[in-house]
């Protein structure tokens, strides 16, 4: 007599206990959705999103962070529209998952070695204990990232051995959409990357300079950060925060300092040169004229004043009036109005 089959329940009862992955530095909804894997077998994740009640996005993060960490990989299965994820036994995924991108100093970490020198010191916060582990956190988060990478980089000169794993990782992003913003003391020309592999044919972030920055800052998708425990020695490691109400305030520091950032663009707008109209133009509203009499000495409509008006504004990058005299005055493309007599 042939065998009866399985049961989901005798074969959840069979397999042993499978340790957690948030050691791994796993995600909880991660962790979840590998146990549930583990236990049942393959699945979709139209079928992980019925059976577990998570919300698509939070099942679509939960797959991809576990692909990047090697404990499941996504399939083809002609009995199945669309893809079936499979997981891959801890041991195994051990034993494969590639390490981290950097420099070669005769001594590689793989993941769990990396991922065991994490300390969790409360709901939300670990402390990665080592530069490796913090930069082979990183690596996992650009390995999921979906929509934004925040950066803050305070030093003057980049180390190289963390700057060249840090190109590809700003490629991977940006060729994947990922909006990348950049704050930095580094000059932007030229390219501070140029030294550790980035060619002028390579995708770039959005970049401000200023004069200093408050702290070193990594924030993905807006919903974990990494900044380093000591400011002056990351060889101590970094501290990975996801409390929303930390992150929160951390990407509105970045926010702050980036709208503080503007003025100094100023000085990277594209040079113009004026019309012969639109030099007659601002030198008769600098002097006072209102958009009808300019446009009276001009012998062209008002319509077109606002015409030419915003012209200008898009060409310096600039939103207001206000902001266009500033840009002006700056390139010296006007004659000052002259001073009141008496």
């Amino acid at each position: 007599m042939r065998d009866l089959p399985v049961t989901p329940r005798e074969q959840s009862e069979r397999r042993p206990a499978q340790p957690s992955l948030i050691g791994w530095g796993a995600s909880p909804d991660a962790d979840l959705v590998y146990r549930r894997l583990v236990t049942f077998g393959r699945a979709t994740a139209g079928e992980l999103l019925r059976e577990l009640g998570m919300p698509r996005q939070r099942i679509t993060q939960a797959l991809d962070h576990l692909a990047a960490l090697g404990f499941a990989v996504a399939r083809r299965s002609p009995a199945q529209a669309g893809v079936v994820w499979v997981p891959r036994a801890t041991a195994e995924a051990r034993r494969t998952t590639p390490p981290p991108p950097a420099a070669d100093t005769g001594r590689r970490e793989t993941v769990p070695e990396v991922a065991a020198q994490a300390v969790r010191l409360g709901e939300g916060l670990r402390h990665l204990q080592t530069r490796a582990a913090s930069r082979a956190r990183l690596a996992e988060l650009v390995a999921v990232a979906r929509h934004e990478h925040l950066a803050m980089h305070p030093e003057p000169r980049f180390d190289a051995e963390a700057a060249k794993p840090a190109v590809a990782m700003d490629r991977t992003l940006l060729e994947r959409g990922v909006a990348m913003r950049v704050l930095g003391v580094q000059p932007a020309t030229p390219d501070p990357m140029s030294p550790y592999g980035r060619t002028p044919a390579d995708p770039r972030p959005a970049y401000r300079e200023m004069p200093s920055v408050p702290m070193k800052l990594f924030v993905v998708d807006r919903k974990v950060a990494l900044f380093p425990v000591a400011p002056t020695d990351v060889n101590l490691g970094y501290l990975e925060v996801t409390q929303p109400p930390v992150v929160a305030a951390l990407v509105a520091l970045f926010e702050r300092h980036w709208a503080a950032s503007r003025a100094a663009q100023e000085y990277t707008m594209p040079r113009i040169t004026l019309s012969p109209r639109e030099h007659t133009l601002i030198g008769l509203l600098a002097q006072g004229h209102t958009d009808v009499s300019a446009a009276r000495e001009l012998r062209i409509s008002t319509r077109t004043v606002s015409t030419i008006i915003r012209s200008l504004m898009n060409r310096l990058g600039v939103d207001n009036r206000f902001q266009l005299g500033l840009a002006i005055g700056a390139r010296h493309l006007a004659a000052p109005p002259p001073k009141p007599k008496g």
